[in-house]
């Protein structure tokens, strides 16, 4: 009983204790003062807190990029005449058993668009798919001027145009440059939206690289400057630019089930157009340069086969046997991962980089090969296997709504010619409108013997009045088509 008795004195003990320690600490804690340097301290915690998390205060000021650039961005309106369409009666050949042709005029169309003036003489960008096919374009300014402009030159490829106005002394917007811009920063997109002139709407670049598969010319080039933007028909052509009115990109495309801006704007990069601008002015045509090999972008499995650090870059997967890859050294199962020092992650950032370059242009060409990278020097070569820049198009060519290539030797010897050009694009023009068919080989001009699109384009430069065609299509069948000039 002593012993119980002592235990249970020392448990009341400690209890009596415990309880004392627990009522100063409860005093203490919910003392007023405090209560209220408890409250503090988590009042300052949710401020630096909040502090910490919230951007800061824009202080980016849109206005005087919008108005220098408003003044540069031109409406083009565009008048397409409807084509005279021949067919073959169905019902007259049923009833006579022979055969008739008839002719209907389909109606003709308007449209419209956007540019952007580049230089104070008059020469303006604006989208191929704008003026495509086109018989008369206007041109009016933010001081609604108009003028009627003249194509320079079309390139299908990359969806750009370049048009002329006869004037002097207009303003004209700086070219930036496309490679410094970045995601998240800050961008305008101005033209002129269901014929709302000089209109402009702000974004962020959302991606840069892009490749949305809207292009239908065999060599196409799709590495889109992607933004939120707010675009809509009638901007394609118009300007895309930064905060300090630099030009970075020439809108063209927009991501949408319904024609209309769903949330995403396609821009071609300035630095890809500046290179077509300046072949379209010098050669009429773009001067392009292929390094010669099939390309795809790197996977996960490629990466782990080839123990590749990263996905970064772009897989050769074939080589042409006369392009400059292969004279270069480069082989199959090489991953191309820079041009001149530029990354290319991608196979559209590759596109990209090598369409600035023309055939007979050096360029170092950086690859990842069993596990060391190396630097070929690549000589670029033209579609045909050479480094020969194509002559200059005079505008006549245009005017014909053709395009044209030279006859292989395979195709001289089968139509037992030496000479000819063919036409592998047909657009509204004088000779769709002859009755010309994709596919002809023109022969001769007024009696003259062609051989190339350069002779063709002299031939028909100063050519008034009427105009004979002599030549071939690939089954045989030759061919006759006179028009007026």
């Amino acid at each position: 009983m002593k012993r119980i008795a002592g235990l249970f004195v020392v448990a009341i003990a400690a209890s009596m204790t415990t309880l004392g320690i627990y009522t100063q600490i409860m005093k203490d804690t919910f003392h007023p003062e405090n209560i209220a340097t408890t409250a503090k301290k988590a009042s300052d915690e949710v401020y630096h807190l909040a502090h910490l998390t919230n951007p800061p205060e824009s202080n980016i000021d849109f206005t005087q990029a919008a108005e220098n650039t408003v003044n540069t961005v031109v409406h083009v309106k565009t008048f397409h005449q409807g084509e005279t369409v021949s067919y073959q009666d169905p019902f007259y050949e049923f009833l006579w058993g022979r055969t008739r042709e008839k002719q209907y005029k389909q109606p003709d169309r308007r449209g419209s668009g956007s540019g952007v003036i580049i230089s104070d003489d008059g020469y303006i960008v604006t989208n191929n798919h704008v003026i495509s096919g086109a018989n008369q374009i206007e041109v009016t300014l933010n001081n609604q001027r108009s003028y009627t402009a003249k194509v320079v030159g079309l390139d299908p490829a990359t969806d750009l145009a370049l048009l002329k106005i006869e004037e002097k002394e207009l303003a004209y917007i700086t070219l930036g440059n496309s490679d410094k811009v970045k995601v998240g920063e800050w961008v305008l997109a101005v033209g002129n939206p269901y014929n709302l002139t000089s209109t402009v709407t702000a974004g962020i670049v959302s991606a840069k690289g892009r490749n949305i598969d809207i292009l239908r010319d065999k060599f196409k080039i799709e590495s889109f400057i992607q933004t939120d933007a707010a675009v809509n028909p009638g901007n394609s052509g118009g300007a895309l630019v930064n905060t300090r009115g630099e030009l970075v990109g020439i809108n063209s495309a927009i991501a949408s089930p319904t024609g209309s801006y769903s949330g995403y704007s396609f821009a071609i990069p300035v630095n890809m157009a500046k290179k077509v601008i300046k072949d379209l002015k010098e050669f009429g045509q773009v001067q392009r340069g292929f390094i010669g090999v099939t390309i795809q972008n790197v996977n996960e499995k490629m990466a782990d086969q080839m123990g590749l650090e990263s996905l970064d870059g772009v897989y050769v997967n074939g080589i042409r046997d006369n392009g400059a890859a292969r004279k270069a050294g480069i082989k199959v199962g090489d991953v191309i991962k820079q041009v001149e020092n530029i990354e290319v992650t991608t196979v559209p950032e590759l596109q990209e980089q090598v369409s600035r370059f023309r055939p007979g242009d050096q360029v170092m060409v950086t690859l990842a090969r069993d596990g060391e990278l190396l630097d070929l020097p690549v000589i670029l070569k033209n579609e045909f296997g050479n480094t020969t820049l194509t002559v200059k198009n005079p505008d006549r060519l245009v005017l014909l709504g053709a395009t044209f290539e030279p006859l292989s030797d395979a195709q001289k010897s089968k139509l037992a010619t030496d000479h000819g050009v063919q036409i592998t694009k047909l657009r509204n023009g004088k000779f769709r409108n002859a009755g010309v068919r994709e596919g002809f080989i023109i022969t001769k001009v007024d009696k003259k013997a062609i051989h190339n699109s350069s002779e063709l384009a002299t031939a028909l430069e100063t050519k008034k009045g009427g105009v004979l065609i002599e030549g071939i299509y690939p089954d045989g069948v030759q061919a006759y088509y006179g028009f007026g000039i």
